[in-house]
């Protein structure tokens, strides 16, 4: 068995880390070797002037895998820019044909990958091409998260017609709330947005606060992940029910 998936998110700050992260604890859960990758990162802490990928060793340490961290990550950067400025503000050249071959690595190692990708579909990656051209040259679905809050309507279906128009197969898509905060849309926003789209809503995601709270409890994370999210839909869409 080979397979994949990217998670994508309506904007910066939605949550695809710890959807990310659910993710792949329920795929564990259900005893298939899960490689990860985040592809970039941007906005990143410093140790003695280096980046950390706060983000993908998150993501390395719910799979439990071994894997080179310069492959799973293999652009980093420092300021919380989109990442194609903030690789010119440091005079690094990203290199799509080194983030497929990284990659593809990770995908001959492992039965299933999840890729997390770096805030909205129509991030700047370089200055001529945009995160979704990403999303096609690695040939994989996307999970679309987003916000809950208002706003989360335009966000979303904004997205899911640009898929449509880009011919990105999108599996579903997963409401996160990202605040401790009542917003009164939340009760009706993942609703509405399901009546003006034919991608499934797989489920809404609750606040669970600095997710570093939960990263050593993979279980936790996989059993929230399938109490709030449709697994069933989202593995039978992705071949492995």
């Amino acid at each position: 068995m080979k397979g994949g998936i990217l998670v994508a998110g309506t904007d910066t700050g939605v949550g695809k880390t710890i959807i990310a992260a659910g993710l792949v604890a329920s795929l564990k859960d259900k005893g298939i070797d899960v490689g990860v990758m985040k592809p970039l990162e941007s906005g990143a802490p410093s140790f003695e002037s280096t980046p950390i990928p706060r983000d993908a060793f998150y993501l390395k340490e719910i799979a439990g895998v071994k894997d080179d961290m310069d492959v799973i990550n293999p652009y980093c950067f420092k300021d919380p820019l989109a990442p194609g400025v903030a690789a010119q503000q440091e005079g690094v050249e990203i290199d799509l044909k080194r983030i497929k071959g990284c990659y593809d690595e990770l995908n001959g190692q492992h039965e299933f990958m999840v890729v997390e990708g770096v805030g909205g579909l129509l991030v700047p990656i370089t200055n001529e091409i945009l995160f979704s051209q990403l999303i096609k040259l690695l040939n994989l679905p996307l999970l679309l998260v987003a916000r809950s809050s208002l706003g989360t309507i335009n966000h979303t279906l904004l997205s899911l017609f640009y898929c449509g128009r880009q011919g990105i197969d999108v599996v579903g898509f997963i409401i996160n709330k990202v605040a401790p905060n009542v917003d009164p849309s939340e009760d009706s926003n993942p609703h509405i947005i399901a009546q003006f789209t034919k991608i499934p809503l797989l489920g809404s995601f609750p606040y669970l606060g600095d997710y570093a709270g939960v990263k050593d409890n993979k279980d936790f994370l996989a059993q929230i992940f399938i109490q709030h999210i449709d697994v069933e839909v989202l593995f039978q869409r992705l071949g492995l029910a």
